[in-house]
């Protein structure tokens, strides 16, 4: 089930905040976790079943694994229990999401030797790599005694399933939202008045604008090689570098929005990152939610920047391929965290990771970041390698050829205005952030774009959703 889905948006969502709102408050979490496994089970099927043989392995572990004051759970116990239970979450993610892949290398090294290896031919569950990384949160949280474990499965289930951060994120640390699952919701009206306006600026981005981009790019980037050129390759980028901005903000928005208003205020994950002046500033804002898990659980257990350069390159290297890896079974993904990695080494190598204070010089380290971006997001996009250097080779190499017929027919009036409308996030400044500000500020600007949004922006895309002109978001393939 899609958030853009008639299904959702008029069946599911209303009577799950409608159940909310008018049952006892002790019943929410029930209520959402509950709600939570239907929403999964409708499209992710029997791999419900796996979801639930996670979440039992996890929450049986969580109390053995709670720091002891008197002594009775010796920390080496602890430690190998923490091992052992993250080891089956990451075997789970790497069996389901991973097996086809090694086994099509493997494949590929015994043919040079006139070999053959069975490929396993695995289905994907849907939002494996998000709720395997808040398992992992979970159980680690307590074992450093930064929260409790629960003993109500209905909390942990609420945790864990939450259906707006399910499926896409953002990734919740543990920590951030234990102290939440308790039941004291007093202001349900006033929750659902901040929430939904997010929500409808989520739905604005992905039906208006993400969806719509969609075909151009789909057509930029099946361009044979033979056939593509220096604007096809361009358009097909920067087009692409939009869809992805919007539909992934787009589906945080709407999934912060419905946290809002079931009571639950998750973490943000997007602050205009395409502002950015610097690649690490860029992953300061770009899923941010995915840098922050990285960060406390890879990044800093392996030592962070303390012990001297070399180390905190290693570390970056480590985390920024696990970062590409984690995004998908496949090189271009891994090439595209190597990129990033890179990026960021030669930033802090040479000092280049702070923001200027001249202004034409923060303008210039802007544009040349936005490019670099760009050019990453052609790896992120293209079907394999080979497709990405194609299309980074034209793009560097201007030509007069012009557009293919199959991508000017992609290329509509409309969606022309939409893809010139949707740039100008190249040169907005870097706050405020339209969310944050949509939900919760009062001044004029912010009155006038709820206005906006919850009428025009609102009514359109439901006309889009009820003509069925919407799409999976693209994160839901993580």
């Amino acid at each position: 089930m899609s958030f853009v889905s008639p299904l959702f948006l008029w069946y599911f969502m209303p009577a799950v905040l409608l159940a909310v709102l008018v049952l006892p408050r002790g019943w929410r979490n029930g209520v959402v976790a509950v709600g939570s496994l239907v929403f999964y089970a409708t499209g992710a099927g029997s791999f419900t079943l796996l979801l639930l043989a996670c979440m039992v392995v996890n929450f049986a572990a969580g109390p053995a694994l709670e720091p002891d004051d008197w002594d009775m759970r010796p920390a080496q116990r602890r430690r190998w229990l923490l091992i052992g239970v993250v080891s089956f979450d990451l075997a789970i993610l790497v069996i389901w999401k991973y097996a086809g892949f090694a086994t099509e290398q493997i494949d590929a090294f015994a043919g040079l030797f006139g070999g053959d290896f069975p490929i396993a031919e695995l289905a994907l569950p849907i939002g494996i790599s998000f709720f395997t990384f808040h398992h992992i949160s979970y159980v680690v949280d307590i074992y450093r005694g930064e929260r409790p474990a629960l003993r109500d499965p209905v909390s942990f289930g609420t945790y864990i399933s939450m259906f707006p951060q399910l499926a896409a994120g953002p990734i919740v640390r543990y920590r951030e939202i234990a102290d939440q699952l308790p039941q004291h919701r007093r202001h349900r009206l006033d929750d659902i008045a901040a929430g939904f306006p997010r929500f409808a600026l989520g739905l604005c981005k992905k039906a208006i604008i993400a969806d719509s981009l969609a075909p151009m790019v789909d057509a930029c980037f099946s361009t044979p090689a033979d056939e593509m050129t220096f604007a096809i390759a361009w358009l097909g980028a920067i087009g692409y570098t939009l869809q992805l901005y919007f539909d992934f903000s787009g589906y945080s928005d709407m999934a912060i929005g419905l946290g809002r208003m079931l009571g639950f205020r998750l973490p943000e994950n997007f602050a205009r990152p395409y502002s950015s002046v610097t690649i690490t500033e860029f992953w300061r804002r770009w899923h941010m939610s995915l840098s922050r898990w990285f960060r406390d659980y890879v990044y800093i257990p392996l030592g962070g920047n303390r012990f001297g350069a070399a180390r905190t390159y290693r570390n970056l290297s480590v985390v920024f391929v696990l970062t590409g890896f984690w995004h998908g079974a496949a090189w271009t993904f891994v090439v595209w965290g190597v990129y990033h990695g890179a990026l960021l080494i030669i930033e802090r190598a040479f000092g280049w990771d702070t923001t200027p204070q001249a202004p034409h010089q923060r303008l210039a380290r802007r544009a040349l970041t936005l490019l670099l971006v760009v050019f990453g997001w052609v790896f992120f996009r293209a079907a394999d390698v080979g497709d990405a250097l194609t299309m980074l080779g034209h793009m560097l190499v201007p030509d007069f050829t012009g557009l293919t017929d199959v991508v000017e027919t992609a290329l509509t009036s409309q969606r022309l205005v939409l893809l010139l409308g949707a740039a100008a996030i190249f040169f907005l400044p870097a706050h405020p952030v339209a969310g944050p500000l949509l939900e919760s500020a009062r001044s004029k600007p912010a009155t006038a774009l709820r206005v906006g949004v919850m009428t025009v922006g609102l009514g359109y895309s439901a006309i889009l959703v009820a003509t069925g002109t919407f799409s999976p978001f693209l994160y839901y393939q993580f």
